[in-house]
């Protein structure tokens, strides 16, 4: 005697044995992409020094690549340009009186130790020097987070956080205030360079041509 096998209950085995097989497919492939993230992240930080160099000589050779581009294109134009005109043009040199002229100009632009613009000047390279003890230190934050977590050190982690997050006031402040100055700076030197002029040629209406 053969036993009657019900349809439903069939099907239902079936159905349930094909959604055990896909579950643990699926949660294999996320352990194994878990395991994967994790070998990644520590071997970030253990080589994170070495990673780092390496992604700044790629950047080094991507922009020396780049200006090398930009000066056989330079180079072609000028020739391009020196054809056109019937003859090459006369080159600036860093000669004597090259260092002469900047001298004029710097004391045209800057009047002296005591007057505002140089005071900007200075505070424009604190503010640079600032910013970057301000890089500095948040780069050893990313280490110190990227460490504790590895670690599973979850009090740790959320401290760097905080800190990272409290390093974002004064280096917002700082970039702001540097552009600022900079700005400022490029004002009162245009300034300066005009009223020299209008000083010397352009006074009482009088034009030179």
């Amino acid at each position: 005697m053969v036993a009657a096998v019900n349809p439903d209950m069939f099907v239902g085995a079936v159905v349930d044995r094909i959604q055990n097989a896909l579950y643990q497919r699926v949660h294999g492939f996320k352990r194994r992409q878990l395991v994967v993230l994790t070998k990644a992240v520590v071997l970030y930080a253990r080589h994170q020094k070495n990673i780092r160099r390496s992604i700044v000589v790629l950047v080094c050779i991507g922009l020396l690549s780049r200006l090398r581009q930009m000066i056989k294109l330079t180079t072609s134009q000028r020739k391009l340009t020196d054809a056109k005109s019937g003859g090459p043009r006369q080159k600036a040199q860093l000669d004597r009186q090259f260092f002469e002229n900047m001298q004029r100009l710097v004391g045209i632009a800057i009047p002296g130790l005591l007057s505002k613009e140089f005071g900007m000047l200075v505070a424009h390279t604190v503010l640079l020097v600032f910013r970057t003890f301000l890089s500095v230190v948040v780069a050893t934050l990313d280490g110190q987070i990227v460490s504790s977590l590895v670690r599973l050190r979850g009090r740790e982690f959320l401290v760097g956080i905080a800190k990272w997050m409290g390093m974002a006031v004064p280096a917002t402040l700082t970039n702001s205030l540097l552009g600022y100055v900079q700005t400022m700076l490029a004002i009162r030197f245009r300034q300066n360079l005009t009223e020299h002029v209008h000083a010397k040629y352009l006074a009482n209406n009088t034009y030179y041509a």
